[in-house]
């Protein structure tokens, strides 16, 4: 299972659209997820199923790493045939399924057995395909702890800012973006809730979608919160967003470099050499082993980004 890909950036493709998989083919992003769901229409459910395993055989294939399918939530009539069409006649070419509207474990859990079944019925390893839980209403924050540790299939947890928008009442028409006359961060509270629990089990975070695609300074400041808070990446809608996603979700060079230095000074400090010294100045700030904590945190996520 593929939880270590890089997601910085995560492209949603309609899977009902020739087009536009075509132009995902060759986009700069670390992930796509060809969509089933809030992009097809009821009517193009099974159409889009066909279309998107021929496009996952196409031996063309897609420049990013990470390729994965949104089926259809677990309210609708669609969500068992999809996985079964999907994980059934393409699973190899797959790295998870991302799961909507998930409100609470038994979705999760679900999701994962009739994979099992899949997986066993298509000579596939068990447990080779992951789960993204997309938490998108107030149900699924008030129980994504529990989502979070319901599966070992899970690799990512997903905030859906425009079906919690609706779920909160919240009074704006642009999804991702704040509702006007609120002052602050209409979504810090869903975000931390969501990064909390995803990091107490292993997990990445991220951001939703921004739907604004012409509103580039708009992408950016949303995008630039989420990495500021330690999400992984952010889904993108637009090529004009790509750029950017990589790089707000990719460590500076001066930040790395500061990084860098934070080890390797505490490292000589913490030596024999150094006097077993547990607390150093490095660049008139004082630093201790959690200081240490936070720069090899930075590391991995450059290390990531670069992979």
């Amino acid at each position: 299972m593929h939880s270590s890909l890089p997601r910085r950036t995560i492209l949603a493709v309609p899977g009902s659209s020739d087009r536009f998989i075509t132009k995902a083919r060759t986009l700069n992003v670390d992930a796509i997820f060809l969509d089933l769901e809030d992009a097809v229409a009821p009517g193009a459910k099974e159409e889009s199923r066909a279309r998107i395993v021929e496009a996952l055989h196409d031996p063309q294939g897609f420049a990013a790493d990470c390729i994965t399918v949104r089926v259809n939530d677990w309210t609708s009539p669609w969500t068992t045939e999809d996985l079964l069409e999907i994980v059934g006649q393409a699973g190899d070419k797959i790295d998870a399924v991302v799961l909507p509207k998930v409100t609470g474990p038994d979705h999760v859990r679900a999701t994962d057995m009739i994979l099992t079944q899949i997986e066993t019925k298509a000579g596939l390893p068990i447990g080779q395909i992951g789960i993204e839980a997309q938490i998108e209403e107030a149900k699924g924050i008030s129980a994504v702890n529990a989502i979070a540790g319901s599966s070992p299939r899970l690799v990512s947890l997903v905030f859906g800012p425009g079906d919690y928008m609706a779920s909160m009442g919240m009074g704006s028409l642009s999804v991702g973006s704040q509702p006007e006359g609120y002052l602050a961060d209409a979504f810090h509270y869903p975000l931390m809730a969501i990064l909390v629990a995803a990091r107490a089990h292993g997990l990445q975070a991220i951001d939703g979608p921004f739907v604004g695609i012409r509103d580039l300074d708009g992408f950016i400041a949303s995008a630039a919160k989420a990495a500021a808070l330690g999400y992984d990446g952010k889904w993108v809608l637009h090529p004009d967003q790509v750029e950017w996603g990589n790089k707000l979700f990719t460590p500076g060079e001066a930040v790395v470099s500061r990084a860098q230095r934070i080890i390797e000074e505490y490292d000589k400090a913490c030596s024999s050499a150094g006097g077993f010294t547990g607390a150093i100045e490095v660049d008139k700030e004082m630093v201790d082993e959690a200081g240490v904590k936070l720069a090899a945190t930075l590391l991995a996520k450059a290390r990531v980004g670069s992979a």
